[in-house]
C-alpha cells in the first residue's frame, strides 16, 4: 500500500504539472458547459415554465454534469497519450504499479473537474443562481458529484485503453454531453411525447438532476437519491473492472 501510494503520487504530480502549463484544457472544459448555460437561461429560459424556481437554478445541474462529462474526454485522451507515445513500455521497465498508473489519471480528472465545476457555479452566482441549501445539504451536492465525476472517469479510462486514435479516445464523450439534452435537466419531462418522456425518466442523468435540484431547493430528494447512487456505483465498479482487465492485457 505505502508503494501503490508513492508512486500514484509521484504520477498524479506528473499530470498536473501537465494541466498547469496547458490550464487552455480547463477552461476549455468550462467553456462549453458556460455557453450551454447562458443560452438556455437567457434565450430558452424565458420559454420554459419552472414555477417560482428561477431557470438558472433549475438548469444548473444538467450544467455540471455536462461539465463532468466535457472534462473526462481529456482523461482519456491523456491516457491515450501515454499509452501510444510509448511513455507507458517505459514504466513498465520500471517498479511501477499498474494500478497506481491508471489511479494517477482518475486523480487527476476529478482534481481537474471539481476546479471546472467551481467556475460554472461561480458565473452561475454571478447570473443569479441562488440556493438555500444547507451546510449537509451541499455536502451532499459536493459528494453525489465527486461519485458522478469518479464514475465517468472510469469510462474515461476505458476509452483510453481501448482507443486506436486521440479521435477515438475522445469522441465517446459525445453521447454523454448530449444525454442531460434527453432528460429533467433542462425541461420537465412531463412535457415530452410519449417515448422520449418514458427514456428520460428512467436514464441515469434525470434521478441525478433530481436529487441535486432539490437539495439545492431544499425541497424532498425522495427516493432519486438511491437512484442515482445506484446508478454511479454501478458505473463505476463495472468500469473499473473493465479498465482493471484491459490493463492487464496490454501488459501480459
Amino acid at each position: 500500500m505505502k508503494r501503490f501510494l508513492s508512486d500514484t503520487g509521484v504520477l498524479f504530480t506528473r499530470l498536473m504539472r501537465h494541466i498547469v502549463r496547458s490550464p487552455d484544457t480547463i477552461i476549455t472544459t468550462a467553456a462549453m458547459p458556460i455557453a450551454i448555460m447562458l443560452l438556455f437561461v437567457y434565450v430558452f429560459g424565458g420559454a420554459t415554465n419552472t414555477g417560482s424556481v428561477p431557470y438558472v437554478t433549475y438548469t444548473l445541474p444538467g450544467i455540471l454534469l455536462i461539465t463532468v462529462a466535457s472534462g473526462i474526454a481529456y482523461t482519456a485522451m491523456r491516457l491515450f497519450e501515454d499509452m501510444s507515445g510509448g511513455i507507458f513500455e517505459r514504466f513498465q521497465t520500471m517498479p511501477i504499479s499498474r494500478t497506481a498508473f491508471m489511479w494517477s489519471h482518475v486523480l487527476t480528472s476529478i482534481v481537474a473537474n471539481v476546479v471546472s465545476l467551481i467556475l460554472v457555479i461561480g458565473l452561475a452566482l454571478v447570473i443569479g443562481f441562488r440556493t438555500g441549501a444547507s451546510a449537509g445539504r451541499w455536502l451532499a451536492v459536493i459528494g453525489i458529484m465527486l461519485l458522478f465525476t469518479l464514475a465517468l472517469t472510469w469510462v474515461a479510462v476505458v476509452a483510453g485503453l481501448a482507443a486506436k486514435s486521440v479521435d477515438g479516445a475522445t469522441a465517446f464523450s459525445y453521447p454523454l454531453i448530449f444525454l442531460p439534452f434527453i432528460s429533467s435537466a433542462f425541461v420537465p419531462t412531463a412535457t415530452m411525447p410519449g417515448p422520449v418522456r418514458w427514456f428520460a425518466q428512467y436514464q441515469p442523468v434525470t434521478s441525478i438532476v433530481n436529487t441535486l435540484r432539490n437539495l439545492f431547493l431544499g425541497t424532498p430528494v425522495s427516493g432519486d437519491i438511491w437512484t442515482a447512487l445506484g446508478w454511479c456505483v454501478a458505473i463505476l465498479v463495472v468500469f473499473a473492472i473493465i479498465a482493471r482487465l484491459l490493463i492487464h492485457r496490454r501488459t501480459a
